[in-house]
């Protein structure tokens, strides 16, 4: 239940402003690479072509994504994201730092070891 709540509840991230975590993993998944496929992008979030062009559609209205034609493949697009879908991607990535000091200083080289096993396993079964 509290994993369902965080996953609706909005975080700041910079420029961006309040971003769902959908929403922010969509833009993590973007990276800061020079450009994704679309193709691609909705290989990496687990969704159909027709639902990554609704997703990419709304980070384009929000200013957080750009899209441009592929240099040498005329049928491709490229997504990729504009100065404030940067700013937020950066701001997730120190919240996420942040998250991961605290959780060392809280827990032993053991604790962390086997929070890290746990993790690969949820990792691997949510992957079947």
């Amino acid at each position: 239940m509290q994993l369902q709540q965080l996953e609706r509840h909005p975080r700041t991230f910079g420029e961006a402003g309040a971003l769902t975590p959908s929403e922010i993993h969509t833009i993590d998944a973007i990276g800061l690479e020079h450009g994704i496929l679309m193709s691609e992008l909705a290989d990496r979030l687990g969704v159909t072509k027709g639902a990554i062009t609704q997703i990419v559609t709304r980070k384009k209205m929000k200013e957080l994504v750009k899209r441009t034609p592929h240099p040498t493949d005329s049928r491709a697009v490229l997504v990729s994201l504009t100065e404030k879908g940067k700013d937020a991607y950066r701001a997730h990535e120190t919240l996420h730092q942040h998250f991961y000091q605290q959780l060392r200083s809280q827990l032993d080289p053991k604790e962390i070891e086997i929070f890290e096993r746990c993790i690969e396993k949820l990792n691997t079964f949510l992957e079947k």
